[in-house]
């Protein structure tokens, strides 16, 4: 299925997944090349991501500078952008430069513009929808989401390092509240005051949710449980063009492939986890969101079973 029919197929249809975080325009540098103003932030990646799998809706907010191109663009991928908020002022903007080596980042600037001010609203029908991704926004808004989600029946919370420093107090708030805890190794480290992961992983358990994921890169990621630990390797590719947005890429797409299962139970939980690692691959072969306009289930159904004959044993 292409974005196109994406965007036919999925219009009648009852929403599943409601994202809510980051939207902006970027200026990137990498070895391969600049880019500057593409569409970025957490909403956009995860959004697109999960698009594949279920219909999607998204929170965000963005200023009167916001191209229409670019909301032409979420409905191509067949998005429900009537929870997107338009306030007077600029958008957010992001600049970065990365290393060769694609694994460091430099952030040359950020500017919250109207993000600053944002506070999200849940249009009605996003907030019967199932499933809740809430991208790393302050703690305090992802509070005021949850309260809003009516019928939310799993919560995955996203956090970064900013938040574990100065608002613990309600991020721990949101920790209990989820159903699932995603965040990079450095940033459990950092939380949980552990290096093993696996020691990490039983403390971040003991605070609530039922999974926590740690993600660790090219390295793939860590989904631990009361059932054990579960292994995410990271899809190869041939060449990284753009590694931004690709944890979120791989969240979004996690996220509506367990709402396309309906359920959550391990082998769903696994396999979606592998459809996340997938659909990441194919993000970062291109800047911005470029990779998935003409990107096809098929396509993504394809490379899922190429990663599962590599993981394979028997």
């Amino acid at each position: 299925m292409t974005a196109k029919a994406s965007e036919t197929m999925t219009a009648n249809r009852p929403l599943h997944l409601a994202v809510v975080g980051s939207i902006g325009l970027d200026t990137i540098e990498t070895p391969v090349e600049k880019r500057v103003d593409i569409l970025g932030g957490s909403v956009s990646y995860a959004c697109a991501a999960a698009s594949f799998f279920v219909k999607t809706g998204m929170v965000g907010v963005v200023g009167t500078d916001f191209p229409e191109a670019y909301e032409a663009l979420y409905r191509r991928l067949g998005i429900d952008t009537s929870g997107l908020q338009k306030q007077d002022g600029k958008t957010f903007r992001w600049s970065g430069v990365y290393e060769r080596n694609m694994n460091a980042r430099r952030t040359l600037s950020t500017d919250l513009n109207v993000f600053e001010s944002f506070s999200p609203k849940l249009p009605t029908d996003y907030r019967q929808a199932p499933c809740i991704l809430l991208g790393n926004i302050s703690p305090d808004l992802q509070l005021h989401v949850l309260d809003q989600a009516q019928a939310a029946t799993f919560v995955v919370a996203d956090t970064m390092d900013l938040w574990i420093r100065i608002a613990r107090e309600d991020l721990m708030r949101v920790i209990a509240r989820s159903g699932m805890l995603m965040l990079n190794d450095e940033e459990a480290e950092l939380l949980t005051g552990e290096r093993s992961i696996r020691r990490s992983a039983d403390i971040l358990l003991g605070w609530g949710p039922s999974h926590v994921v740690i993600k660790r890169g090219e390295y793939g990621a860590v989904l631990a449980s009361r059932s054990g630990l579960f292994l995410v390797p990271a899809f190869p590719v041939d060449a990284v063009v753009d590694p931004t947005g690709a944890g979120d890429s791989f969240a979004g797409a996690f996220m509506g492939a367990l709402a396309e299962a309906g359920s959550t139970d391990d082998k769903a939980m696994r396999r979606a986890l592998l459809f996340g690692s997938v659909v990441a691959s194919f993000g970062v072969e291109a800047f911005s969101l470029d990779a998935f306009l003409n990107l096809t289930r098929a396509d993504i159904d394809a490379r899922f079973q190429t990663l599962l004959a590599m993981t394979r044993v028997e």
